[in-house]
C-alpha cells in the first residue's frame, strides 16, 4: 500500500528536517507541539516544504536516508524529484 511519504521542513531557525510518515498533516502538528522528533522540539515552529509522491513504507524510509546524504542546499531539489 502506498501511503507514506518522505518530507522536508524548514525549522524556526531556518535548518531542514527530513522524515517519512503516512500522515502528514497529523506529523507536522506534532512537530509543532514539540512532541515529534528532538531535532524539531526546539526549532518551532516547523513548515512544511515538500513531500514527496505517496510511496510503500520501505520505500518512503529508504528515500528519507537518501535525502539526508545530500547536501542542506541540494536536500529540497533532490526530494522535488519524487513528487
Amino acid at each position: 500500500m502506498n501511503s507514506w511519504v518522505t518530507y522536508l521542513v524548514r525549522c524556526n531557525d531556518g535548518s531542514l528536517y527530513c522524515g517519512a510518515t503516512n500522515d502528514i498533516e497529523k506529523r507536522v502538528a506534532v512537530h509543532n507541539a514539540g512532541k515529534g522528533a528532538k531535532y524539531t522540539k526546539y526549532r518551532r515552529p516547523v513548515s512544511l516544504l515538500v513531500t514527496s509522491k505517496p510511496l510503500s513504507k520501505w520505500d518512503a524510509l529508504k528515500l528519507e536516508r537518501a535525502v539526508k546524504k545530500q547536501k542542506t542546499n541540494e536536500k529540497m531539489d533532490y526530494l522535488r524529484t519524487f513528487t
